[in-house]
């Protein structure tokens, strides 16, 4: 049983559950629905609303026509709350990789990337700056709320614009992409394929500052960027993708990625 809502996402294999006092409703009868639970529980594939739990019991949306909920991705989420922390394996890449025409082994040795497991549990990092609650890994995520303070002390203001995506979010980053007219040989210079970002950790960040557009190479020309190369490293932080990088991607000063490793 999930315990009233602790600001943690619980990241599970088919819908993950995230405290319902942090989400918006789509609506009126979600709305309402959503003032009288503890949790919120999502389809991991698209984002969508499932179904609400208050005091471990569920109360699931109606969708019409919409595929229906499944009570074994239920219970299995609901055994991962209990299991606690750790890290899923990495699983059910292949069928996502097929879609854009990639081999999951193939894409590995190319990129030099290795598929990145996804935390069970999130820890709550404050709001990013689309007011979206943002989710990282508990070590991550003290090293980013004593970066940003830092940061602040220093007149420096630094904005999160995303953290944790999971691979299937990921792929949604692609389909809308490709929707647009992109190449996956295009999307891939500057997004990892599903299965192998970062984000995936809830490690890594994509850092912004007010004034500026999100994840453009101009952020490198802001005080912000000045401020991270010369302070990220003492909280663990580090730039990824730099001119250059092996992986093949393009450079991203605006994407770092914390590491225990990395303090100095």
């Amino acid at each position: 049983m999930l315990t009233p809502p602790e600001y943690r996402l619980i990241n599970g294999r088919v819908y993950d559950a995230v405290p319902a006092c942090l989400y918006r409703a789509h609506g009126n009868a979600q709305a309402r629905q959503l003032a009288s639970a503890d949790w919120l529980v999502r389809d991991r594939r698209d984002g969508r609303y499932v179904a609400t739990l208050h005091h471990g019991r569920a109360r699931f949306f109606l969708r019409n026509s919409r595929p229906r909920p499944r009570a074994d991705a239920l219970d299995e989420l609901l055994f991962d709350a209990a299991a606690g922390s750790g890290l899923r394996p990495v699983s059910d890449l292949e069928p996502l990789l097929a879609e854009l025409g990639l081999d999951v082994l193939e894409y590995a040795e190319r990129s030099g990337l290795a598929p990145v497991a996804e935390p069970v549990q999130l820890e709550y990092a404050g709001r990013d700056r689309y007011r979206r609650p943002l989710w990282l890994d508990y070590d991550a995520a003290k090293a980013w709320r004593r970066m940003r303070a830092a940061a602040g002390g220093d007149g420096v203001i630094l904005d999160a614009i995303s953290g944790f995506r999971s691979a299937h979010y990921q792929m949604g980053i692609f389909r809308r992409k490709l929707a647009r007219g992109l190449t996956v040989s295009d999307i891939l210079q500057v997004n990892t394929a599903p299965g192998f970002s970062e984000h995936h950790s809830g490690h890594a960040l994509d850092i912004g500052t007010p004034g500026e557009p999100p994840a453009e190479e101009r952020f490198e020309a802001t005080a912000a960027f000045a401020w991270l190369q010369a302070r990220a490293g003492a909280f663990g932080f580090g730039m990824s993708y730099p001119r250059g990088n092996r992986h093949g991607i393009a450079y991203e000063p605006w994407h770092w990625c914390w590491s225990e490793d990395a303090q100095s």
